[in-house]
């Protein structure tokens, strides 16, 4: 009789009955038949293997059909070794410029009511639904020779186009979002608590956000700068476009890798090619693990 009552007071508990009914939903998603669920699991490891896993290995093998010497010696030529310094500076420029951006437009959304809250996050996405070619040809139309600015600067000497200022300009248009995307949700669900206690106690806005909110945010910021730094390194369309194509000088990575198998240098292309790959497969594993971060800062939150 004890273990009865003790058992029903168990079932009875808050956790025993969320238990229960994530059992009871486990259970639910394994009502298909047997041989439904090995056909859709095996049509998604088909999937991922044609369209994921065939092309890294293609590029890999590519890049070290000739050897491994010949691989390396493509990697020391003088315009890969600019394209992949270009591409750092770039993605450095970006990503820093896009980071201090992502950090005060999700600060003020999350944490602020004001007048145009929803336009401001409609201008964050704005990148995500315009073709990075179309981007790029709008820096043309600003700093073109033609554009609205090209005649003062001209006058002044100022190079925007077809240069290193140009290529950082249309890379941190496309990846400014990654940033911002990736912590207002994680601010909303944080509040405001625990900046108005330190506010209340005597902190100033600074000290609250570096000791308060930014010590809560910093696997989202990584996150966040991780995406950023991915896309701003492989980015193509919007760099081609203002890039003007100047081998050894405006070449990024990307850009090179076109070029190069264009020419029929087939190594030299997917050499280059097999590091955008080892930076994607390097950005999944980060990736996943700054997730399970994310996901163990909800659970601690929740409880």
């Amino acid at each position: 009789m004890t273990m009865q009552i003790a058992d029903d007071v168990s079932l009875s508990s808050p956790d025993a009955k969320s238990r229960a009914h994530a059992a009871a939903a486990r259970n639910n998603l394994r009502t298909e038949p047997r041989a439904v669920r090995i056909a859709i699991i095996t049509l998604a490891i088909a999937f991922l293997s044609v369209f994921v896993v065939l092309p890294l290995v293609v590029v890999f093998a590519q890049a070290f059909s000739r050897g491994i010497l010949a691989y390396f010696d493509a990697l020391a030529e003088p315009e890969a070794l600019a394209a992949i310094k270009l591409t750092l500076v770039v993605a450095a420029i970006s990503v820093s410029v896009n980071l201090v951006f992502g950090l005060v437009a999700a600060w003020a959304i999350a944490k602020f009511e004001f007048p145009g809250k929803t336009f401001l996050i409609t201008l964050i996405d704005l990148p995500f639904s315009v073709s990075p070619v179309i981007s790029g040809l709008v820096f043309v139309l600003l700093f073109g020779a033609q554009g609205y600015f090209g005649g003062w600067l001209g006058d002044h000497d100022i190079q925007i186009l077809f240069a290193v200022p140009g290529i950082a300009l249309a890379t941190t248009f496309v990846t400014f979002p990654f940033v911002a995307r990736a912590l207002i949700p994680l601010m909303q669900e944080q509040g405001t608590q625990e900046e108005e206690a330190a506010i209340s106690l005597g902190a100033s806005g600074l000290q609250t956000f570096f000791r308060v909110t930014l010590p809560n945010i910093k696997w989202g910021v990584l996150y966040g700068v991780l995406l950023c730094n991915a896309r701003a390194m492989g980015e193509f369309g919007a760099v081609s476009v203002v890039s003007g194509h100047i081998r050894g000088e405006t070449n990024t990575m990307p850009l090179l890798v076109e070029i190069l198998y264009n020419e029929y240098q087939f190594v030299a292309a997917f050499a280059i090619a097999s590091l955008l790959a080892m930076l994607a497969l390097i950005t999944l594993i980060a990736k996943t693990i700054l997730e399970r971060h994310l996901d163990e800062g909800h659970d601690v939150n929740d409880h």
